[in-house]
């Protein structure tokens, strides 16, 4: 099998493979073509690839010669068009809300992999980009607000007077979360945490940060660790206590996401309103629709002097290291679908690769992805 690897877009600065994982590959019995470039914003060099034995391209080569193509973001419209029949591409294009090409990759006949519906479950944790990705934003996030605050993060006792800690609010304790808690921590602030998941205070609490709870919350345990939508009077709850807390705070990192659904509206302009001046919101849900009533994506905002700054693309702002996790979840996912021979072998027993195989011989392969068009 001939795997190709292609160069990401002019915004996102990391590459699906790097150099170890490719050798990996071809270990696998595999050949290798990567496109002229995809490396270098990641500090790697075409050489470093050419020297553990795969192919620097063209990308058009790529995409004609390889028989499975991996990239980070979607390629165009118009390079899936141009694709060849029975191709397969790795990539993730959150197919629960992209049903125009999840419809191309039937009528084409593509086999299509998208690795943000690898199911979180124990055996695919070192599958989980979704994981991966979030532990980067969150520890990038927290960096980000240290560098827009007008204030220090930790308390400082001088000559010149005491400095207090600043306080920093976290909206939702997955992995970005629980990392922005322990990246706050570590910089000495003073860190609250609120999610719907009342499962997560004991994580909360073994990081230094305080568990803000809510009561009322529907039982999560069947929601694969995401959010899920919650009652009328839950939320109004929720959200007084949220501008309560979000009105004491120096920094709110929100990091809410429902799979396949507007991000949850968590800071309102009128908590906004009422925040301490200098303040900063980061927003790690704004490709969504953002968890600010205010967020802008890929935008920095000033609304009475709080920054809100939408920003759902941090991996890219760490490329090496997103690179590195990203493509080991790669890899690991790669050995469940290669044989002997170095071809694919899909075994749709296998959870993790039917949850992960979008499209098949012109049919839908993934429940999550049926359940949507059925619908």
């Amino acid at each position: 099998m001939i795997i190709g690897i292609l160069k990401e877009p002019d915004f996102d600065k990391r590459v699906a493979l790097l150099p170890e994982n490719v050798k990996t590959l071809i270990d696998l019995k595999t050949s290798v073509l990567i496109e002229k470039g995809a490396g270098l914003r990641s500090f790697f060099t075409d050489l470093d690839y050419k020297t553990v034995g795969a192919e620097n391209m063209d990308r058009k080569r790529v995409l004609t010669d390889s028989d499975l193509i991996i990239s980070i973001n979607p390629i165009q419209v118009k390079e899936y068009s141009s694709l060849k029949e029975n191709q397969a591409v790795l990539t993730a294009f959150a197919p629960l809300t992209n049903a125009d090409l999840v419809k191309q990759f039937i009528d084409t006949n593509i086999t299509s992999f998208s690795m943000d519906m690898v199911p979180r479950i124990t055996r695919a944790q070192s599958m989980d980009i979704l994981s991966s990705m979030a532990t980067v934003a969150g520890y990038k996030a927290v960096l980000t607000a240290a560098n827009h605050l007008p204030t220090f993060f930790p308390m400082f006792m001088t000559a010149a007077g005491t400095i207090r800690p600043s306080k920093v609010l976290v909206l939702g304790a997955g992995v970005a979360g629980l990392q922005a808690i322990a990246t706050a921590r570590k910089l000495g602030a003073v860190v609250e945490a609120f999610d719907v998941r009342t499962s997560v205070k004991e994580e909360v609490q073994s990081l230094g940060g305080k568990f803000i709870e809510v009561a009322g919350s529907k039982d999560d345990s069947g929601a694969g660790g995401y959010a899920i939508e919650q009652t009328e009077e839950y939320k109004q709850k929720q959200q007084q206590l949220i501008q309560d807390h979000a009105k004491k705070a120096n920094v709110v990192i929100t990091t809410a996401q429902i799979p396949g659904r507007k991000a949850p509206i968590l800071i309102t302009k009128d908590t906004v309103e009422n925040m301490i001046p200098g303040s900063v919101i980061i927003d790690l849900a704004a490709s969504t629709g953002g968890n600010c009533e205010l967020t802008e994506n890929n935008e920095i905002v000033e609304k009475n002097h709080i920054k809100i700054i939408g920003n759902s693309n941090f991996p890219s702002e760490i490329p090496s290291d997103a690179s590195k996790m990203y493509g080991n979840n790669i890899i690991n996912f790669m050995k469940l679908i290669i044989n002997d021979e170095g071809n694919m072998n899909l075994n749709f027993d296998d959870e993790i690769i039917k949850g992960t195989c979008i499209t098949h011989n012109k049919e839908i392969i993934s429940e999550r992805v049926k359940q949507i068009f059925k619908s």
